[in-house]
């Protein structure tokens, strides 16, 4: 441990401190440690309490060695340790054991270098990116350009059928222009590229990879196991580029799709880290001895949809009072039990670097509904499609019902099974629920949710004005004219959208007390899907 991480080194001097710092990692107790700095002439209040500074220093720091059991929310046969190929919890979760990222991302999902060490652009159109050297695959095959260049390239083919394919579309080049240097061009300029190579879906695979079943990577632990839908066993990778990690010997990766099965299972002690908690089993987990809940606010959000294009939300008026029927507070404090923050219906949330907070909150207000409900002149029942499949969605939808009830508004909710809702009813119904997984960036949300022709842009909302901004903001390098860019579109969204995000909602993980070292990345619980290399068992 390096003494600029050691507090005690402020208070009796680099020597000392290590020597304290070596003498509990031997196993000293804190008795040792007192009786150590008192034969250094020390008063012993001083080192009493200076004691306590090395305990607590001690406790802070990444041990290495023993196994845990991790169970996350999906289980399915066609489990994959292809990166292009993700599509769940348990798949993200997976392969960051066994691969990395040209670029990674932080908790304020800002990119930061991994298999590249260095990233430039002078344009956002040409990317120069320097491959950190000593990286080596779990066979021993140094990395080098060529597994770059096959891996990103890959994604372009239809036949590798990616889940990543319409990022990959603006990449018109991948080459090698130096023996540790590959050059990314594109069809445009886009300043958020080392935020998509950051994502899970463009991990670094070896150069004509045809069978990803081995899970060879240059990722934190080796494959030793894999039976999809059934767990995967990972073993720590000594020749790891990162110094000192990963701190674990074993990992053992299951799904569990049934939540309360997943929660009895890390009860019982046959789980160390679950995630995708219900808020309603929290209070269990923390009031259990041994256990607690790990929290990460995300851009995670259920938006109640309105068709500008047929139905009620033609008219503005009508969307209007909608958006005023929410009773955010009182949504955040029943429904999301308070695991959630206040949405403004734009699509951006706070943890987001890009997220505008100077738009006016929109408030709960009966009068205002009323009025805008009158001037829209929509009568009679208003059927409205809601589903377990959209999180919360049924019970946001309930009390919408009993708020539009005191407007004078009457809402036919039709409640739908979780199996084939989005496939039949998200996209097609006039008013009703979807929800929206994190996005690793602005741009990939608002382009994937609000450009006039994605194909998932629910409320079929349509503007020349937004979707020539989007453009012109991937080009935009400068980060203050970048922001006010996207502060206008998610003015834009908000003004005119016929979409409501009453609440941003936050991932719940259930965790035994001697799992260390979690912090929140907000692409998702599991740290983002990334804890592997980052935990660690207290003694």
């Amino acid at each position: 441990m390096s003494d600029n991480h050691n507090p005690l080194a402020q208070f009796v001097g680099p020597s000392e401190s290590l020597r304290a710092m070596e003498s509990l990692r031997r196993g000293a107790s804190r008795r040792d440690i007192l009786a150590m700095l008192m034969a250094g002439g020390m008063q012993a209040t001083l080192a009493g309490s200076l004691a306590g500074v090395a305990m607590n220093a001690h406790a802070q720091t990444p041990r290495k060695g023993g196994r845990i059991r991790v169970a996350g929310g999906t289980a399915a046969a066609n489990e994959t340790l292809d990166p292009a190929k993700q599509s769940n919890q348990t798949d993200y979760s997976r392969c960051n054991m066994v691969y990395n990222g040209l670029t990674s991302l932080d908790g304020s999902l800002t990119p930061q270098p991994a298999l590249a060490e260095s990233f430039t652009t002078k344009d956002a159109k040409t990317w120069v990116f320097t491959l950190r050297k000593g990286v080596t695959f779990h066979d021993g095959k140094a990395l080098s350009p060529a597994d770059v260049v096959f891996s990103v390239m890959r994604h372009k083919d239809p036949a590798t059928a990616s889940k990543a394919k319409v990022l990959a579309d603006q990449i018109d080049s991948v080459k090698a222009t130096g023996p540790n240097e590959v050059t990314i061009v594109l069809s445009g300029p886009n300043a958020d590229l080392p935020v998509i190579l950051g994502t899970s879906h463009f991990q670094i695979v070896k150069d004509g990879t045809t069978d990803f079943n081995a899970g060879i990577g240059t990722g934190p632990y080796k494959l030793k196991e894999f039976k999809p839908g059934v767990r995967s066993l990972v073993v720590r990778n000594e020749a790891y580029w990162k110094p000192g990690k990963p701190y674990l010997d074993e990992i053992e990766f299951v799904g569990i799709g049934d939540e309360s099965a997943r929660v009895n299972a890390l009860l019982s002690g046959g789980m160390d880290l679950v995630g995708m908690v219900n808020p309603r089993s929290v209070e269990r987990i923390k009031s259990t001895p041994g256990f607690a809940i790990f929290s990460t606010q995300s851009g995670l959000y259920s938006d109640l949809v309105m068709r500008k294009d047929v139905g009620p939300g033609a008219n503005p008026d009508f969307v209007l009072a909608m958006k005023h029927l929410f009773d955010r507070e009182q949504m955040k404090k029943t429904i999301a039990l308070d695991y959630a923050v206040i949405g403004n219906d734009q699509p951006i949330d706070p943890t987001n670097r890009f997220h505008f907070a100077g738009l006016p909150q929109r408030p709960f207000d009966l009068d205002k509904a009323k009025f805008h409900l009158q001037k829209s002149g929509v009568t009679g029942k208003v059927p409205m499609v809601a589903s377990p499949a959209a999180l919360y969605s049924v019970e946001m939808a309930l009390m919408l019902q009993k708020t539009a009830q005191r407007a004078g508004l009457e809402l036919d909710i039709k409640r739908m099974p979780a199996d084939g809702y989005w496939s039949n009813h998200w996209l097609n119904s006039h008013v009703g629920f979807g929800n929206v997984n994190p996005r690793p960036s602005a741009d990939v949300l608002l382009t994937q949710f609000f450009q006039s022709g994605a194909a998932w842009n629910g409320s079929r909302w349509k503007s020349e004005k937004f979707d020539q901004l989007l453009l012109a903001s991937r080009a935009q390098t400068d980060l203050a004219k970048r922001k006010q860019m996207y502060a206008d579109m998610q003015t834009m969204v908000y003004q005119d959208a016929g979409i409501g995000i009453p609440l941003f909602l936050a991932s719940i993980d259930g965790h035994s007390s001697k799992l260390k070292g979690l912090s929140p990345i907000p692409l998702g619980g599991l740290m983002g899907y990334n804890f592997a290399e980052n935990v660690w068992l207290e003694a």
